[in-house]
């Protein structure tokens, strides 16, 4: 079968966990070009197989999946990593946030959650899960709390709906859905929030978005 769709390379110590979800994955039309069972060896592969995605776990032997993190952006900042991981705290989502992960997911997602968020990986965008964009919203909101609204960005009505949407960790296929708008132009209201903004993602227009008390 023609396999279509981005690249992956799976970083897991868990050797059953990682067969599964590597089956899982190409069934539906991800190729995984490599598989490493430690972080270390996961930084020694990525320029040889170059894959699209890394989809990497956080709690490997060795080094950190944080630690590891640090290291792929340092070499190969063009690279995009999604955490895959049983660790929902809010430490745990921060730190591998600003280690430069661009999604996060939890392990005991739908198989079809994790793909969606390889593909909007490759696709450029930041992709939370439902679950940890909530814990995200929480942790950012608590030191925030008698903070003023400061300057706000002009964002129209539409904007902010969709801005909304997207510090919940909703996708741009469901922010279609739901305003009954077509993808195309929800991706054109979500480059002009970044833009307004003044920040690089998704994630990071879901942390402004909280701080100014704009959602």
């Amino acid at each position: 079968m023609l396999m279509k769709g981005p690249t992956v390379m799976v970083v897991d110590d868990h050797e059953l966990f990682r067969g599964g979800l590597v089956g899982l994955l190409e069934e539906r039309g991800i190729r995984v070009v490599a598989e490493a069972a430690m972080a270390q060896q996961a930084i020694g592969m990525v320029d040889e197989r170059n894959p699209d995605v890394i989809l990497m776990d956080l709690n490997m032997p060795g080094m950190s999946g944080v630690e590891a993190l640090q290291r792929l952006t340092a070499i190969a900042p063009l690279k995009r990593v999604v955490v895959i991981t049983v660790m929902a705290d809010e430490e745990s989502v921060m730190d591998a946030l600003l280690a430069g992960a661009c999604g996060y997911v939890l392990k005991d997602q739908p198989i079809d959650q994790i793909v969606e968020s390889i593909r909007a990986a490759a696709r450029g965008e930041s992709l939370l899960s439902p679950r940890i964009a909530s814990r995200l919203v929480r942790r950012i909101r608590e030191p925030e709390d008698t903070d003023s609204h400061g300057s706000d960005p002009q964002l129209t009505a539409r904007e902010l709906e969709v801005l909304q949407l997207v510090a919940q960790g909703v996708d741009n296929q469901e922010i279609a859905r739901s305003l009954y708008l077509s993808e195309h132009t929800v991706k054109n209201h979500v480059s002009n929030i970044l833009l307004k903004l003044q920040v690089e993602n998704r994630i990071q227009a879901a942390v402004r978005a909280v701080r100014g008390r704009m959602v």
